[in-house]
């Protein structure tokens, strides 16, 4: 698959692929990952911008204070918590 988006997003998008099934990371922790951290604000648009979910995972993706965020893939933040509880996900 070939992927569409800024350098920046193209980044994050390949970081999250790497984030195992049943698992998260905060925006902030995606940040330091891309080696980017004060970047957990953009990051978070460059979620809000994948057109791949949820084949590129941005719901493994959450807020610091472990609130789920939102969700640009298909049946919004519903579907986000259904696709984290099918992974097993304690949310």
């Amino acid at each position: 698959m070939t992927l569409k988006g800024t350098k920046f997003q193209l980044k994050v998008w390949k970081y999250l692929k790497s984030i195992p099934k049943g698992y998260t990371k905060t925006y902030k922790q995606v940040a330091i990952g891309i080696k980017c951290p004060k970047s957990a604000r953009a990051v978070a648009n460059a979620c809000a911008k994948n057109p791949y979910a949820p084949k590129i995972p941005c719901h493994r993706v959450i807020r610091s204070d472990g609130t789920l965020g939102g969700y640009s893939g298909r049946g919004g933040i519903k579907q986000k918590l259904k696709l984290l509880r099918s992974e097993k996900v304690a949310i």
